[in-house]
């Protein structure tokens, strides 16, 4: 009776077991936030594996899933441009028609497909673009999607394989988001911090600079111990020409800095100092 047990007990061990292998196109996501909006990409990376792949394996003028196995999808939280192409918040499937020379971009509203839909819906497309392909010095051995130059307001989205890259241009509504949000903000009851980032943000994106002046001022009485305030401080009044004001501010910076230990600022302030006292 006991190796009868026994028996059965090993029989249904075996029944459970799962034998596990690596997959030859692994999945992967990609989360990137690109100035204020969150960017997701998932898909799946075939490798060459000494395989000819432009051309051959993934054959010029058809479509193709962009990966492998379940189709690619790119998720935006925000509306954002494409391309030059408008797209509103949400979850794409990314479908290409790669050439030699230009490759169709097809973003499509539909994105439960394993590879490509088994019908094709015109009135699924959302956005086409067309990209011109680049070569690549050193090829790519599996299939990759990156996001790469990033600024406030976009990045691009590159496509790569074997020997072969296409560029996305990426524009994301940085501006629009920040600008609400500081109108929100200052309506308010705004702390240090937020009129700091408000006039840091002004003197960047070339606004009202006597905006920003009364801004950092009002911060500094607030909060008058940080440095990196005065150091702002001294960047907008030197914008706006009031070099022996923007000394007496970057010295305020440097004397700080110096107590919290901070040799960047002190080297900043340092040179701003130099400069502006010419």
């Amino acid at each position: 009776m006991k190796h009868l047990k026994l028996i059965i007990l090993l029989c249904g061990g075996l029944a459970v077991a799962q034998i596990q292998t690596p997959q030859p196109s692994p999945s992967t996501t990609l989360e990137q936030v690109v100035g204020l909006t969150e960017v997701k990409i998932e898909y799946s990376r075939p490798a060459m594996r000494g395989r000819t792949i432009m051309g051959d394996l993934v054959p010029y003028g058809s479509l193709w899933r962009t990966g492998a196995n379940k189709n690619t999808t790119l998720s935006f939280s925000d509306p954002v441009m494409v391309g030059g192409q408008a797209l509103a918040a949400g979850t794409y499937a990314l479908f290409t028609r790669p050439g030699k020379s230009l490759w169709e971009v097809f973003f499509y509203n539909e994105t439960e497909n394993s590879g490509l839909p088994k019908e094709w819906k015109p009135e699924s497309i959302v956005a086409v673009i067309e990209v011109p392909t680049q070569s690549l010095a050193e090829p790519e051995e599996s299939f990759t999607i990156s996001i790469n130059e990033l600024t406030n307001t976009g990045a691009n989205i590159h496509l790569s394989w074997e020997n072969t890259r296409v560029t996305l241009p990426l524009e994301v509504p940085t501006d629009e988001k920040t600008m609400a949000s500081i109108k929100e903000t200052i309506k308010g009851t705004p702390k240090a911090g937020d009129l700091y980032q408000a006039a840091v943000y002004y003197r960047e994106s070339g606004r009202d600079l006597q905006t920003a002046k009364k801004w950092i001022g009002k911060a500094i009485e607030m909060d008058p111990g940080k440095y990196w305030m005065f150091r702002q401080q001294a960047l907008i009044l030197a914008d706006l020409n009031e070099k022996e004001a923007a000394i007496k501010a970057a010295q305020s910076s440097l004397e700080l800095a110096e107590k919290a230990g901070n040799q960047d600022y002190v080297r900043l302030n340092t040179k701003a100092i130099e400069e502006w006292s010419k």
